[in-house]
């Protein structure tokens, strides 16, 4: 094989696995501080981003003097920029639609766990 044969496999493997990173599943989440406040964000690792949140040396600024934080609301997007475009949405959201988006979410996982 040439080298510009083996350059170009090279090109399609790294961007198909740029296109997985990418287009993987990513959590775009809900947390309710001690103090009553919430705080949106995104993950790919939705267990893991809790851990930190909870943890002595980790999570988001905002959250790290409020803890423990509870998971409240999340949902699973097809890649980072929905994931990013929906985080956005919910933080522009008042208060009110914020928290009928948790209610309904909840609402689900009840139906779902009684079924």
């Amino acid at each position: 094989m040439s080298p510009a044969h083996v350059e170009a496999g090279r090109n399609i493997k790294n961007a198909v696995a740029n296109k997985a990173i990418l287009s993987s599943n990513w959590y775009v989440y809900i947390v309710r501080c001690n103090d009553g406040t919430l705080y949106t964000g995104i993950a790919k690792d939705l267990k893991r981003r809790m851990a930190e949140h909870n943890s002595e040396n980790g999570g988001a600024k905002y959250t790290r003097p409020r803890r423990p934080v509870e998971l409240v609301y999340s949902e699973r997007t097809e890649s980072r920029s929905d994931a990013l475009r929906w985080e956005h949405q919910i933080k522009k959201m008042p208060l009110t639609r914020k928290n009928e988006l948790i209610g309904k979410k909840q609402k689900t996982r009840t139906r779902t766990k009684k079924s």
